[in-house]
């Protein structure tokens, strides 16, 4: 590639999708300078020398910037803002990578799935990496096995493999060498890789692995958030209800926490209690006192199915109540068990049920996931040898304790009165307990005076255990890079740093939200004072003040549609309420949810409501809803529309009420939508969401503006005055476009002038279609009457 390179500055890049990847980003004029492409592999020199991999930043971006995450930065020992210069370095594959780690990942991850994880990222002696994989810039040949390393370590580790970090404690061959499935991983002192194909040995029971530390880097200066004491540990992997043991012999039963391990009282268990009250009983009861049962002549029956969000403690759940009875536990991970052939599955499952009952200890079988194993649809062999096995166990006095995220995937058979007749249910935690698992968890960790807790639990609904743990390790993560360089004798962790952790650790329900949330909020909207009044007592005020409204006996606004002509920020606004709000926000296109084949729409549109309740208070956005709920009777799809709408029309105004939820809906054709979405108690308050007049053009321009240094010729009245048939979303292109003039002229520009301004203008040409917003003012008229 030459000797070319250059000395830039390195800026801060916040972007989850980049985070701890090794992914670097650069202009792309800088790019062909460097006869680079994305993809290739750079040295990167500052106080420390490091390697990452190049991607396009926007073309918007500065050329004399070079934007990384925290991680690349610590591993330059720089601060954001100061130089390194870049040098393009050849392509070499590793031939031998060896890492180190805190002692519960080294045991929890093969040296295999390692190698997965750090599949297509380069590597230098001395640098900090995560397990993340590198899926910014996958290429075709290793794109499913990225996806298959994810999986396995969601699976192996929990939520926390997220934010582990690892230290490279040597590269074979050169630094800044590329790791592919050619290169030998290999774990100090430990595991090594052993071919070029993944190989995952599947277990039937599982070992609780400790709790990762907040920063599992030896560079850390702060320690460990777990802080020593059990509730803690236990807490930080709540969220790994199932995870695979690390290789253990076939059929043998691994003993965890419940039995001789530390495992955290109830009573360290915010949200739990009154679930573990309740299960307590009923084992004490099946376990120690059958006799007084005996004497009634009654029985009873040890299954129990609990259920709740994935990642909500359910398994530390049953191993503290299990450590307080005195019974021990076997624990099964059911995807695992259901991967395998029917026969090697059978055999460990009645390796591990014959284990328990042979004891002369009371039992307990721990059946994580168990949806995966007796689906309600196409259960197979193995699901009926499970239903023997549980009946067998149940009647030898032993208790089958089996949680599921997914209750309604799961075959209603299992709860047979004979089977799992018990049933305990989950919550999501609101914010007073979340406060208080938040005391759970940074217990033992050095918390700076300017960290409000209480602010952190109002600002995390939806989130659960598993979930308030990764934003604990990740603002941990945060302040040891932080500080990495200065080194304090006592290091602390300030409210910046879960400021920032919130902005990269969402909640596990909120997995597949597709709204990127701007940093906006109503003040950020110009103009448009009516529209904005409407959605805050429609929206925010139903989602932030729930008890006012129970307290006047008042129910809710269930929903809200907005219509208007395209680009007059019908979207902008619900991201403006989604960032006034302490909301989760779902979002998703009218025809996403559409499917050809028979059921699977209306599958997904409860599928949508229901992550919506566990995420609770959440703000649902259905852009283009016209194309969800057309008026029925009128389409040719089969009838497929029709089905879709009665099932929406079920989810918004049915017999489960939705409680914390609020549905806003968006469209520029609200006479195309079934008129039974309109009505009270569905999408019942409809607002128009007008074009701009002149001061409301005013008003975008200058909201529009602020960010860019304009000159003092630049008068925004007189522009929004002339702007007619000018869209919100025009204003903005408008102010963008004069920014991009003044570079073309420049790179070194310092402000926007009037003639920016004007050359703007002469390419920027208005998009209301008048036909369109005479018929929209039509039909808003006719609404007002």
């Amino acid at each position: 590639m030459g000797d070319a390179e250059l000395t830039l500055t390195v800026m801060l890049r916040p972007a989850a999708l980049d985070a701890r990847r090794g992914i670097v980003r650069l202009h792309p004029e800088v790019l062909a300078a460097l006869g680079l492409h994305p993809g290739d592999p750079v040295r990167l020199s500052g106080q420390r020398t490091t390697a990452g991999i190049v991607a396009l930043a926007e073309p918007t971006s500065s050329r004399a910037i070079l934007y990384a995450d925290d991680l690349v930065l610590g591993n330059l020992g720089l601060r954001e803002g100061g130089q390194i210069t870049v040098t393009p370095i050849p392509t070499t594959g590793a031939r031998r990578v060896v890492l180190s780690g805190a002692p519960e990942i080294v045991v929890a991850v093969s040296a295999d799935m390692l190698r997965l994880a750090l599949l297509g990222k380069v590597v230098t002696a001395g640098d900090d990496v995560s397990l993340l994989p590198q899926d910014v810039l996958p290429d075709a040949a290793t794109q499913s096995l990225v996806q298959t390393a994810r999986r396995s370590l969601a699976n192996t580790v929990g939520f926390g493999w997220t934010t582990t970090l690892l230290r490279v404690e040597s590269v074979t061959d050169s630094d800044g060498a590329l790791v592919t499935m050619d290169t030998v991983v290999t774990w100090a002192g430990g595991h090594t890789t052993h071919g070029q194909t993944f190989h995952a040995r599947p277990s039937a029971v599982r070992r609780a692995p400790a709790p990762p530390s907040p920063a599992t880097s030896p560079a850390s200066p702060v320690a460990p958030a777990a802080g020593g004491t059990a509730a803690t540990a236990a807490w930080r992997t709540a969220g790994a209800d199932a995870t695979p043991a690390a290789d253990p012999v076939e059929g043998e039963i691994v003993e965890d926490a419940a039995n001789g391990e530390s495992v955290p009282p109830v009573e360290d268990l915010p949200g739990l209690r009154a679930q573990a009250h309740e299960l307590r009983e009923l084992l004490d009861l099946g376990f120690h006192h059958r006799e007084v049962l005996g004497r009634l002549g009654a029985t009873v029956s040890l299954g129990v199915l609990i259920t709740g969000p994935a990642g909500s403690g359910k398994g530390v759940l049953v191993r503290s109540v299990a450590a307080a009875v005195g019974a021990r536990v076997a624990a099964i991970w059911a995807p695992e068990l259901a991967a395998l052939s029917n026969e090697a599955a059978a055999r460990r499952l009645r390796a591990a049920a014959e284990a328990l009952t042979g004891s002369d200890r009371p039992g307990v079988l721990l059946v994580a996931d168990v949806d995966a194993l007796v689906p309600r649809a196409d259960a197979g062999p193995l699901a009926t040898v499970f239903r023997q096995v549980v009946t067998g166990l149940i009647k030898a006095g032993t208790a089958v304790v089996c949680t599921s995220s997914r209750p309604e995937e799961l075959d209603p058979g299992l709860r047979a009165p004979d089977l799992l007749s018990v049933q305990i249910s989950v919550s999501l935690p609101d914010a007073a307990l979340r406060r208080e698992q938040l005391d759970v968890l940074t217990r033992g960790m050095p918390l700076a005076e300017d960290v409000l807790l209480d602010d952190v639990a109002g600002r995390t609904p939806g989130f659960v255990a598993a979930d308030l743990a990764a934003l604990t390790r990740e603002a941990a993560v945060r302040a040891a890079l932080r500080q990495k360089a200065d080194a304090p004798e006592t290091p602390t962790i300030a409210m910046a740093d879960f400021s920032a952790a919130l902005e990269v650790v969402r909640p596990t329900s909120m997995a597949e939200s597709t709204l990127e949330l701007a940093r906006v909020t109503l003040d950020d909207v110009g103009d448009m004072a009516e529209v904005k009044e409407l959605l805050t007592e429609s929206v925010l005020w139903p989602l932030t003040y729930p008890d006012t409204f129970a307290r006047l006996g008042v129910q809710a606004p269930r929903g809200v549609l907005l219509y208007g002509p395209p680009g007059c920020g019908k979207t902008y606004l619900v991201k403006a309420v989604a960032g006034s709000g302490k909301a989760n926000v779902l979002s998703v296109k009218g025809a996403e949810l559409l499917s050809k084949w028979v059921g699977e729409s209306e599958r997904a549109v409860r599928e949508l409501f229901r992550r919506a309740r566990e995420a609770a208070p959440t703000l649902v956005f259905l852009d283009e809803v016209d194309a969800l709920a057309p008026v029925r009777g009128q389409g040719s799809d089969g009838g497929t529309t029709d089905r879709v709408v009665a099932a929406l029309l079920t989810e918004l105004d049915g017999v489960e009420s939705l409680r914390n939820v609020v549905v806003i809906g968006a469209t520029n054709r609200p006479d195309l939508i079934d008129p039974a979405l309109l009505r009270p108690g569905r999408l019942e308050r409809i607002v128009y969401v007008p074009p701009p007049d002149a001061e409301a053009r005013t008003a975008i321009l200058r909201a529009a503006a602020k960010p860019v240094p304009l000159a003092d010729d630049v008068d925004l009245a007189a522009l929004g005055t002339a702007l007619e048939n000018f869209s919100a979303a025009d204003c903005a292109a408008l102010i963008r476009e004069a920014a991009l003039a003044a570079m073309r002229e420049s790179l070194d520009a310092t402000s926007v002038t009037a003639a920016h301004v004007a050359s703007a203008r002469d390419r920027i040409r208005p998009s209301l279609d008048p036909a369109q917003v005479a018929h929209l003012a039509a039909y808003a008229e006719s609404r007002s009457r």
